[in-house]
């Protein structure tokens, strides 16, 4: 396995969702700045399929931009929006400072299926949308792997083709989907590697801040959860202080072993909470 580090001290970023209420608002709001000050290299706001949540998007980076110092990264997805308007999407945000985009097709709609009907009017994959945008402007551009398989992907190896597309179309990284055995990220980048695909690969990290929560987003996600996992959290959806001791061990063993492994970069999906994401971000 081989990870393509130069040291034993990984660097670190953030991921972020636009608030749909005043609760959320609170909750992001105070999670922001707690976060920034571990000194991460980017925070990432998500931005929904369609651009279901653009202006929450926009203005929840434009108060990032404000507040902390970190570099902020918009993801951008082009499912359903002509190449025309995700062009024009695509100056405005490079008017407004934004200079790293993390490109996703983005969930499909009830009205789609995958694959897409050609029509040119419409970005057909990621690889092409990631060649649009950098056509457009010298974005740093982040996409996504997935360990396990996209969902929508018929295979393990067809993933890996369209990742390589992604990277060979110019992605600066590639950021995984959550996982929670390491030998499943380990794995996927030694293959990733024999086929040839030589961009960064980031290991992304989902704290369990509630199990019940998380094993239905994993079911949509494709992702595993071990049985060791079941057991470690069975009989504790009453005690919410040993439910955390135990996210928290988790957590923490996932980020020993990456760094361990030296794993240059570890990417945080912190669902706008701070607690355990700083804890492990103090261990790096």
């Amino acid at each position: 396995m081989n990870t393509d580090t130069p040291n034993n001290h990984p660097s670190f970023s953030f991921e972020f969702f636009p608030p749909k209420t005043d609760k959320m608002a609170d909750q992001l709001w105070s999670a922001v700045p707690e976060l920034a000050r571990c000194n991460p290299s980017f925070m990432t706001v998500t931005y929904g399929a369609c651009g279901a949540t653009r202006e929450g998007t926009l203005d929840t980076i434009a108060r990032m931009q404000k507040e902390i110092s970190a570099p902020i990264a918009m993801h951008l997805t082009y499912i359903n929006t002509p190449i025309e308007e995700m062009n024009n999407f695509a100056d405005e945000i490079w008017k407004l400072g934004i200079r790293h985009i993390v490109a996703l097709r983005g969930d499909m709609p009830d009205d789609l299926q995958w694959p897409l009907d050609t029509d040119i009017a419409y970005f057909q994959y990621t690889s092409d949308f990631v060649e649009g945008l950098l056509a457009r402007h010298p974005f740093e551009i982040s996409v996504g792997a997935y360990p396990e398989k996209h969902p929508d992907a018929p295979s393990l190896d067809a993933d890996l083709i369209a990742l390589k597309k992604k990277c060979d179309a110019g992605a600066t990284r590639a950021i995984t989907q959550f996982f929670f055995d390491n030998d499943i990220f380990y794995e996927f980048v030694d293959q990733a590697r024999k086929m040839g695909i030589t961009t960064p690969i980031i290991p992304g990290l989902l704290p369990i801040h509630d199990f019940k929560s998380m094993k239905n987003f994993s079911a949509r996600c494709n992702t595993t959860i071990p049985s060791w996992l079941d057991e470690k959290f069975d009989g504790l959806d009453d005690n919410p202080e040993d439910a955390y001791k135990v996210a928290q061990d988790i957590l923490n063993a996932q980020v020993d072993c990456l760094k361990q492994n030296k794993v240059p970069h570890i990417h945080f999906y912190t669902l706008n909470k701070a607690r355990l994401t700083v804890e492990a971000s103090q261990r790096l």
